[in-house]
């Protein structure tokens, strides 16, 4: 090979290699990589009791969380449990959504809804930050006696709107089924939107002016925690203990996706 070509082969095999390093051509890079603030499979925490994990922390009150075999007999699972009206969530810190708004995406089951006592509450997302009292509660429910049945419903406490659950019976809570839950924070104008198996409700969704609360303007504080799992609030609750299983959760700047059958 002449000295001419031996130069053009090296510097043809330079620029390949440094096109196979530059950035837009790895795919480790990718929009989802960079606006995902939080996810967790449990797959790499050791089975039994646990009380944190990589970038969550646990709270609980007569409950706990423990990280069990999946029920698919893939990976593993979260099982938090409560006995009474206790709590047990999985709490994400120093949230620091990019304008106030983000998107979560979850899979969960709740092996039983509460049938006593009457109205009785549960949350299974809330979010909130410190500089206002408010929390959002984009995930929850209630037993409504007069239909015998749970609902899914979004709900607020603490702020000027009052304490309040807009439950509708078109969105029942079912027990005992895997379901992939997400809902999406906007605070462009305060709205929670919320997604079950891949299709949104839009009978859930509330807004400035559009709650359930009182007359005042519903509006989001500066979020910084999220968390996620149980709490019902009435005493002696029928039945006296609760078990949600929770997997796949991941939060993110942009929807996540993934829910659709």
């Amino acid at each position: 090979m002449t000295r001419m070509r031996k130069i053009a082969a090296a510097l043809l095999a330079a620029s390949a290699a440094l096109l196979a390093t530059s950035p837009s051509a790895s795919a480790s890079v990718t929009p989802t990589s960079r606006t995902t603030l939080f996810r967790e499979n449990f797959d790499r925490l050791p089975l039994g009791p646990v009380t944190s994990g990589r970038g969550w922390v646990a709270d609980t009150s007569n409950g706990s969380l423990t990280v069990e075999p999946s029920a698919t007999g893939r990976g593993r699972e979260l099982r938090l449990h409560t006995e009474d009206n206790g709590r047990a969530f999985l709490v994400l810190h120093d949230l620091a959504p990019a304008r106030n708004s983000f998107w979560a995406r979850m899979r969960l089951r709740v092996d039983h809804f509460p049938t006593a006592p009457d109205w009785a509450h549960w949350t299974i997302a809330e979010a909130s930050g410190s500089d206002a009292p408010t929390l959002v509660r984009p995930l929850g429910g209630q037993y409504v006696p007069t239909s015998r049945a749970n609902f899914w419903g979004v709900g607020s406490d603490l702020g000027p709107t009052g304490d309040w659950t807009a439950w509708k019976t078109s969105a029942p809570a079912t027990a005992g089924t895997w379901q992939c839950v997400e809902f999406h924070l906007d605070a462009a104008d305060n709205r929670v939107t919320v997604y079950l198996d891949g299709r949104e409700k839009p009978e859930l969704t509330v807004s400035t002016k559009q709650h359930g609360g009182t007359a005042d303007d519903f509006v989001f504080p500066r979020f910084d925690t999220l968390k996620l799992g149980w709490q019902l609030y009435q005493a002696d609750p029928t039945p006296s203990s609760y078990d949600l299983r929770m997997d796949d959760v991941v939060v993110s700047g942009k929807r996540v996706g993934g829910c659709s059958r």
